[in-house]
């Protein structure tokens, strides 16, 4: 236990000392709430049901950063630390290569949680941020949407050959799924056939799951969002494990 606390400080570390994790993870999200809030304010408005522009789309910001540990950071370190032999060499050490996977797993989850705090608290003073759901719904909605994510960044890992290849099918994933899927700009000002192409896209029912949530639905309405995420998680997950190489 002391062995796999004492990585996750020191993968914590390295992963701060990132500008690129720390820009995307905590910084860009927030420029976005700030740009469409300064643009749009967050009075209640009946195009939004009542509810505020930055009330109904924190949800997708916070989408995003669970996108950006899940999509990017999490299979491009992996896979450069096969690339380099890192994972080779812990074979030698009291550390095991499957704890260099779960402090990557912890870390990124705990960035994210960091980047979502940052988040919330900036649209609380800036823009009166207001939350009308159960804290007891979300947060398993939240960990429902990083078991998702991360699983489709762990496969990515895996069928990389290299950490060059790894950057491309990242952002290959991630881009379109950010701009599409509704995390960056509600999917009511897309056309219809970029709401069409976000039905395939695991992030679109993160976003909405957590984005009714958030606002006071309860998770019984959201049956079709939660079984999809289960279902990219298990297939994933499954794919992950078959397809992963520590060296």
């Amino acid at each position: 236990m002391k062995l796999l606390l004492k990585t996750i400080s020191v993968e914590w570390k390295m992963n701060i000392r990132n500008f690129l994790n720390i820009f995307f993870s905590l910084i860009f999200p927030v420029m976005m709430l700030l740009l469409f809030g300064s643009m749009y304010g967050n009075e209640p408005s009946e195009y939004y049901q009542g509810y505020g522009s930055v009330d109904v789309s924190t949800a997708g910001y916070l989408c995003m950063i669970i996108a950006v540990s899940g999509l990017m950071t999490l299979p491009i370190t992996l896979s450069q630390y096969r690339e380099k032999k890192i994972l080779k060499r812990y074979m030698a050490t009291p550390i095991k290569p499957f704890d260099i996977l779960l402090s990557q797993l912890v870390v990124n989850a705990g960035v994210t949680a960091v980047g979502s705090g940052l988040l919330i608290i900036i649209g609380i003073i800036v823009f009166d941020l207001k939350f009308y759901g159960n804290l007891l719904y979300v947060i398993p909605a939240v960990i429902l949407i990083m078991l998702a994510i991360f699983s489709i960044g762990l496969l990515i890992a895996g069928i990389a050959p290299n950490s060059k290849a790894a950057l491309a099918i990242t952002y290959v994933i991630y881009f379109p799924m950010l701009f599409l899927s509704g995390a960056t700009l509600p999917l009511d000002f897309m056309p219809d056939v970029v709401v069409t192409i976000s039905k395939a896209l695991p992030l679109t029912y993160g976003g909405e799951l957590l984005n009714g949530l958030w606002v006071g639905g309860t998770p019984g309405t959201y049956l079709t969002e939660r079984f999809v995420l289960l279902g990219v998680f298990v297939v994933f997950a499954g794919l992950s494990i078959k397809t992963f190489k520590w060296e």
